[in-house]
């Protein structure tokens, strides 16, 4: 059974990016992401509404890399390592089955420049080597045509589209499923 170790927490370096843990300090970006139309346009959750919500979701994040359960890591340009420009993370972890969701966000002024594929590249590649995963799904909103260009460009297949399969604010959402398996 897979057995990921998340402590100390392991910080990835890209060509451009700083992959670290998501402190308190982050709080203010975390909102900003979680709240913004255009980010959550095609992620169909609640949006965060206060400071105080946003440091809830980070001390979550923190709870699940302490324990082993998930992780999630702040996208930080090099030069600039203090700033969070996006997240992206390993959670739903199927232990018994080698097999992790991967999920992601990037600030709009970073979209259209590779960022967010230089990122799930490092996670990936880090998914497979340290962590052992087996496979890696991503599960988008369909209509979210530049996640699913990013997960075809990453190396990901579409394996399966979800009719009506998600229930959000009163109307049912289709759901298209992306995986990778180890080479």
């Amino acid at each position: 059974m897979l057995e990921p170790v998340f402590s100390p927490f392991p910080e990835i370096t890209t060509q451009r990016l700083l992959l670290r843990s998501i402190e308190k300090t982050d709080a203010p970006e975390i909102l900003f992401l979680r709240s913004d139309e255009t980010v959550m346009q095609y992620i169909d959750r609640e949006k965060t509404k206060t400071l105080e919500e946003a440091e809830e979701f980070i001390n979550k994040i923190k709870t699940a890399a302490e324990t082993n359960e998930g992780i999630m890591w702040a996208i930080a340009l090099i030069d600039q390592p203090d700033i969070l420009i996006g997240t992206i993370g390993f959670w739903r972890l199927i232990k018994q089955h080698y097999r992790a969701e991967v999920g992601y966000m990037l600030h709009p002024a970073h979209w259209n420049k590779a960022i967010m594929q230089e990122a799930l590249l490092a996670a990936v590649k880090y998914g497979f080597g340290s962590m052992k995963l087996h496979s890696i799904e991503a599960h988008i909103n369909p209509d979210n045509v530049a996640s699913g260009v990013l997960l075809e460009k990453c190396g990901f297949t579409r394996e399966a589209y979800f009719k009506e399969d998600f229930y959000f604010r009163g109307k049912f959402i289709d759901s298209a499923v992306y995986s990778l398996l180890t080479k």
